[in-house]
């Protein structure tokens, strides 16, 4: 073999060895698992802004899964997300699902905040309570439109006056 041979032997071996290590992080980074020992849970949200498949799922924010799946219930038109969670994390039955933002601009997960039960739910269980993301752009919408037009007159000026008296 000579030795541009041997080079271009070796060439190739690093491009496939970084090939598989980027397929690893690939498929570890869409939210299967890869050797880790999980259980699936589900949660039923009436919005699921922001939230796609593979993103966290949190307790304080550590996270101990990740979202697998969801889908419309085309009868009652609410999220159905199916979480895969960490084996060795416990969730008792009474905890609560809520979808959190990550920021202004950024996605969003789902948290978890644990109850008090003795009970924990099992593989395929239902977390029963949640809450959905909320439309921060819709909010801000009715805080501006709500200030600007309909209390121009009583409000203001008992405030000013007041102020004024009080001098």
């Amino acid at each position: 073999m000579t030795r541009s041979n041997f080079l271009e032997t070796l060439v190739g071996i690093f491009v496939v060895a970084v090939t598989i290590l980027f397929l690893i992080y690939a498929y570890q980074a869409s939210g299967k698992s890869l050797g880790r020992d999980s259980y699936l849970l589900n949660a039923v949200f009436g919005r699921v802004d922001g939230i796609t498949s593979g993103a966290d799922v949190r307790i304080a924010g550590v996270q101990i899964g990740s979202v697998t799946e969801f889908n419309l219930d085309q009868q009652t038109y609410e999220a159905n997300v199916s979480m895969s969670i960490d084996r060795g994390i416990r969730i008792p039955d009474d905890s609560v699902a809520k979808v959190v933002s990550d920021g202004l601009l950024g996605g969003a997960h789902i948290a978890l905040e644990p109850g008090a039960s003795e009970f924990y739910l099992e593989d395929g269980g239902t977390v029963t309570i949640t809450q959905g993301s909320v439309d921060l752009l819709g909010v801000a919408m009715q805080a501006f439109t709500a200030g600007g037009g309909g209390n121009s007159g009583g409000n203001n000026n008992s405030n000013a006056e007041g102020l004024g008296n009080g001098l």
